[in-house]
């Protein structure tokens, strides 16, 4: 049986929050989740780069609306306001190193500059949160990463299934 997941999609730019950038990474995320199969209802956030901000947004999805993936875009490098992997890890349970290491692995493979990535993954109750970057190329190609294992995870996470030895 094929399950979909709640997905949302965060886009952190103080750009674009203020309206003087269109988001480009948070619309690719939502169509390749959707054109994959993944989304069974999905939300789109465009926040500031803002610490607190972050925090609130990702506790609401998580706690209050119970998504079961929430995908980030953005704030991930080496800027000041860069703070989206910590805000992540300020609410998280359970950190999910091995996304974000294969991710950067596999980027670094295309470029260099993906050892910059300072994007995290962890859980938040049965929340999964993965940190990608704010270019929708990076974007695009960290997906496709990452989606071939993921459903895999997110099944054992929500309990839809058990089994790992197969």
């Amino acid at each position: 049986m094929q399950y979909k997941y709640k997905v949302a999609v965060v886009t952190m730019s103080d750009k674009g929050a203020a309206g003087q950038r269109t988001d480009q990474s948070g619309p690719l995320i939502k169509e390749i989740m959707e054109a994959t199969g993944y989304a069974l209802c999905m939300e789109t956030v465009l926040i500031p780069d803002d610490y607190e901000t972050i925090k609130a947004t990702l506790i609401e999805l998580c706690d209050q609306k119970k998504y079961d993936l929430i995908l980030t875009t953005g704030g991930t490098g080496l800027s000041e306001r860069d703070v989206t992997p910590e805000a992540t890890l300020a609410v998280a349970h359970r950190n999910v190193p091995g996304i974000s290491e294969y991710m950067r692995h596999k980027s670094f493979e295309i470029t260099p500059k993906a050892m910059l990535s300072r994007g995290v993954s962890a859980m938040r109750n049965k929340t999964l949160i993965i940190n990608l970057p704010g270019s929708p190329k990076a974007v695009r190609e960290n997906l496709e990463f990452i989606l071939p294992a993921l459903k895999h995870g997110l099944d054992i996470m929500t309990g839809r299934d058990g089994e790992c030895a197969r």
